[in-house]
């Protein structure tokens, strides 16, 4: 089992933890403050009231032994870098990853060896702006390199047509990886039942309503499907 350690419980830092947590990761908090190493308590597997700063108190709780460690401290820059530094550099841990709030902090972390700078605010204001220019986009991953994975509501142009007919990477450029489709019925008692499947897409799979379409491309080829 994977062991992350989360140093900082702020928002971002809880948010992480719970995700890893109903993930079955095996999670390690870490904060300064008594009052939010007591709200996740019950939450991770261990919970320490420590000064990530202190090498030798990170030693002590074997933190250096983890696969990863993640620097969510939010408004001491100086503790977060610090915090990174030794865990890079002095604790060789795996993987560092660094939440930083300002572009400035981002290049810092960059500089010293971080292997993953996250800015969340920015992040979150790019996928807000493709939703609202593109409201057919579920989800969206970047791949890097100007390539991405999005996942799509089947718009109306592609309704009824096999993906035969669309020949989507001759007219566009772009692979169909899968397809995410819903299925309704009725159950004995009358209520509807929904299920939900992935399915590999076929030549002659017909387009239906409730799609998502799952591609694969560069992001230019991406922006001229329909939007409708």
């Amino acid at each position: 089992m994977r062991k992350i350690a989360i140093v900082g419980l702020g928002r971002f830092g809880l948010a992480v933890a719970r995700q890893l947590v109903s993930t079955h990761v095996q999670v390690i908090a870490i904060d300064s403050d008594p009052d939010l190493i007591d709200e996740a308590k019950d939450l991770v597997d261990l919970a320490l009231v420590l000064d990530s700063t202190d090498e030798r108190a990170l030693r002590s709780q074997e933190i250096h032994k983890v696969d990863a460690l993640v620097v969510a401290i939010g408004e001491n820059f100086e503790a977060a870098l610090l915090t990174a530094v030794i865990a890079k550099r002095n604790l060789k841990i795996p993987q560092v990853i660094c939440r930083a709030s300002m572009p400035i902090y981002a290049e810092i972390f960059r500089q010293i060896g971080a292997d993953e700078v996250i800015q969340p605010e920015t992040e979150t204001g790019i996928q807000l702006a493709r939703r609202l220019a593109n409201p057919f986009l579920e989800d969206f991953f970047d791949l890097g390199e100007g390539f991405s994975l999005i996942e799509m509501h089947a718009p109306s142009p592609f309704i009824g047509k096999t993906l035969r007919d669309l020949n989507l990477r001759a007219k566009y450029a772009v692979n169909l990886v899968a397809l995410r489709r819903t299925a309704r019925s009725t159950s004995s008692s009358g209520e509807e039942v929904v299920k939900e499947s992935i399915a590999i897409p076929q030549p002659d799979d017909v387009i239906a309503t409730d799609d998502v379409l799952i591609v694969i491309g560069a992001n230019t080829d991406l922006g001229r499907l329909p939007k409708e």
